[in-house]
């Protein structure tokens, strides 16, 4: 599961806006069930956001766990970044804020849904989960 948790100041982003951002961020994912991809966003209120020492109410963090998804090789790595960036880019850059945008891989061996550990990527399961968009048991 890509898992999304964006740190943003209150009321940064409109509804409509959080559906759109969680809508870009699961095109990306096209090969992966949507119901993989999961987006929080985390409220942090006036005062609560420091950068370098100094208050900072322009500031988005936002903390992806793949899971479901890893990349090995570094040149994709950093495509997917790149994809990324231009992805949010409506709602981060173009917006005039500061943000930033860290990438863990987790292992799936500590993964679960529903009471179900996921199918390999690309197996007849996992084909089936898609089809479906939702986990069934396989």
């Amino acid at each position: 599961m890509p898992f999304h948790r964006f740190y943003v100041p209150r009321d940064l982003y409109t509804t409509e806006e959080k559906k759109a951002i969680s809508e870009a961020i699961t095109a990306l994912y096209e090969f992966l069930p949507k119901f993989y991809v999961v987006v929080n966003f985390i409220n942090i209120e006036d005062g609560d956001f420091y950068v370098g020492g100094e208050k900072n109410n322009k500031f988005v963090r936002m903390v992806v766990h793949h899971i479901a998804y890893h990349e090995e090789d570094p040149a994709k790595k950093r495509a997917f970044m790149d994809k990324y960036e231009n992805a949010l880019a409506p709602w981060t850059k173009d917006k005039g804020l500061d943000w930033e945008v860290q990438v863990s891989n987790t292992d799936s061996v500590y993964w679960d849904m529903n009471g179900l550990a996921p199918p390999p990527l690309g197996s007849e399961a996992f084909n089936l989960w898609k089809a479906e968009e939702r986990p069934v048991p396989y």
